[in-house]
C-alpha cells in the first residue's frame, strides 16, 4: 500500500483529503505543522508528499526546497494562492504539481494517482543499464543519474525525467502541450506553465550558459528540441 504524508494546517482539509485517498487504498498520515511535517518526511516511508503552501514554524517553499535536496518522490504544493510567481516559485524548487484550493477531492485522487503511476513506470522500468552520452553529458537511465563533465549534478524527479525523454528523442521537436503530457500526464489537470520552469532549471544545470544553449534548443511558436 502506498504511502502519503499530508503536511497541511487546516485539520478540516487535511481530514478531507485523508478520508478521501483512505477511500482509494492509501495509507495517510498527517501533520499540521511545517517543522513536524519536515522531519516526519524526512524520516521517510512516504511514496508521495501533499505540502501546503502557508504553514505555521516552515512555510511550504522552504520544506520543498530541503525535502527536494534529500527525497526523489512526487510532492504536490497545495495552495489558496493564485498568484502565477507562487507557482513558478513552488515548481521551480522542485514541487512536480501546484493545486489551486479549493479543488475537487476526486482531482485530487487523480493527481496523486497520476503522479504515482508515472513515478513508478519512469524509475522502475528497464532492469538493463541504459546510458545516454553526448559531449560532455552523461544520462544514466537505470541508476536516474546525471552527470556533466564527469561531475554528478542532482536533479528532481521531473527534471530527470524531461531531460532524459528530450535526449532518448534527440532532433525532434516537441511542443509544450505534448511534453506535459508525455511527463506529468495530467493532460487538462495541470498547467503547462511548469515545462518552460523546469526547461530553465534543467538548463542551470547542464549548460556552461544557459542563455546558449549547446543543448536544448527553443524552436519558437514549435517547442523544444535535444540536438546532438
Amino acid at each position: 500500500m502506498k504511502r502519503i504524508l499530508i503536511i497541511e494546517d487546516d485539520t478540516s482539509i487535511a481530514e478531507l483529503q485523508r478520508d478521501y485517498l483512505t477511500i482509494h487504498n492509501y495509507d495517510v498520515a498527517i501533520e499540521t505543522s511545517g517543522d513536524l511535517g519536515l522531519k516526519r518526511a524526512l524520516e521517510g516511508g512516504f511514496d508521495l508528499i501533499l505540502l501546503d503552501l502557508m504553514l505555521p514554524k516552515i512555510d511550504g517553499f522552504e520544506i520543498c526546497r530541503t525535502l527536494r535536496a534529500k527525497l526523489d518522490i512526487p510532492i504536490l504544493m497545495v495552495s489558496a494562492k493564485k498568484e502565477d510567481i507562487d507557482k513558478i516559485r513552488g515548481l521551480g524548487l522542485g514541487a512536480d504539481d501546484y493545486i489551486m484550493k479549493p479543488f475537487s477531492p476526486s482531482e485530487l485522487v487523480a493527481r496523486v494517482n497520476a503522479h504515482l503511476a508515472r513515478y513508478e513506470r519512469l524509475s522502475g522500468g528497464g532492469q538493463r543499464k541504459e546510458e545516454i552520452r553526448i559531449r560532455g553529458l552523461l544520462i544514466d537511465k537505470a541508476a536516474r543519474r546525471v552527470f556533466v563533465n564527469e561531475r554528478e549534478v542532482a536533479f528532481t524527479t521531473k527534471e530527470f525525467d524531461l531531460l532524459a525523454y528530450l535526449a532518448s528523442n534527440p532532433n525532434r521537436v516537441f511542443s509544450k502541450e505534448q511534453l506535459f503530457e508525455q511527463i506529468w500526464g495530467l493532460d487538462s489537470l495541470g498547467d503547462i506553465a511548469t515545462v518552460t520552469v523546469h526547461i530553465r532549471k534543467i538548463r542551470e544545470k547542464i549548460e556552461a550558459d544557459p542563455s546558449n544553449s549547446q543543448y536544448i534548443d527553443t524552436v519558437w511558436g514549435a517547442g523544444y528540441r535535444f540536438k546532438v
